[in-house]
């Protein structure tokens, strides 16, 4: 899959988007070794000091606008398995519904998802920052670094996405030709907190239950004191766990 080098950029999901604005829709990754706007979700700041990966995968795709959002589950398990290769284990990571990995409970690595049309033509690009030699402070959540975790010198980020790569390769390849059922089932077998009691953070209530499934449609099902809760966006934070006020 061709891949473009950026060096110093605002963000590589921006860029992808013009690329998609101007009708080049991939696939192509774009990389950078450092981003002055980096974006996370819900437009917030993702910090990038250079040593760390910053790359997005731009994409044609042929699926509708919801089937197109499962993608993030099947980059967030491309992901694990990127981090699986650096640090020797499968043990120490897991994923935090919808798009983050934690390791040893604290953020990593986060996923971003943006879609357009561009003359009738579908696009998807997935933005995906992995923490190798930085651990950003004072975020929403806390965070750590590959090279804290292993305390071994950082994988460099085209090593990385080089691994990042392969994985998206084959994660892709599984969700076109299986569906969403073989990923939804690998995607909680690394779900952190599944089976306990979590809170999911909406604009205008906290909704407390227990963190039960992920529906069909990559929804969050919680089960509540009034019933099972269907959860399609929000910030997760797990009571008395390692919470912080980002990323």
């Amino acid at each position: 899959m061709k891949r473009e080098t950026l060096g110093t950029i605002d963000s590589t999901s921006l860029e992808a988007s013009r690329r998609a604005a101007t009708g080049v829709h991939g696939p192509l990754w774009l990389w950078a070794a450092r981003q002055t706007a980096g974006r996370g979700r819900s437009g917030r700041e993702w910090a990038s000091p250079e040593g760390n990966l910053y790359a997005t995968l731009l994409m044609p795709v042929v699926d509708d606008p919801a089937r197109a959002s499962l993608y993030s589950f099947v980059a967030c398990l491309a992901v694990a398995d990127t981090l699986d290769t650096l640090i020797g284990t499968s043990e120490r990571t897991k994923l935090k519904w919808p798009n983050d990995a934690l390791l040893d409970e604290r953020k990593v690595a986060g996923v971003l998802l943006e879609s357009g049309l561009t003359d009738g033509a579908r696009w998807l690009s997935i933005g995906i920052g992995i923490n190798l030699a930085h651990a950003p402070p004072q975020t929403r959540w806390p965070s750590i670094s590959v090279t804290e975790a292993t305390g071994a010198m950082a994988p460099t980020p085209e090593a990385t996405l080089d691994i990042l790569a392969r994985t998206m390769d084959a994660r892709i390849a599984q969700f076109d030709g299986g569906g969403f059922d073989a990923i939804r089932t690998e995607w909680l077998a690394r779900a952190a907190r599944l089976g306990e009691v979590i809170e999911a953070r909406l604009p205008a209530e906290t909704i407390t239950g227990r963190f039960d499934t992920l529906d069909d449609d990559g929804a969050m099902l919680l089960q509540t004191g009034t019933g099972a809760c269907r959860i399609h966006a929000a910030d997760v934070f797990f009571p008395g766990g390692t919470n912080a006020s980002g990323h």
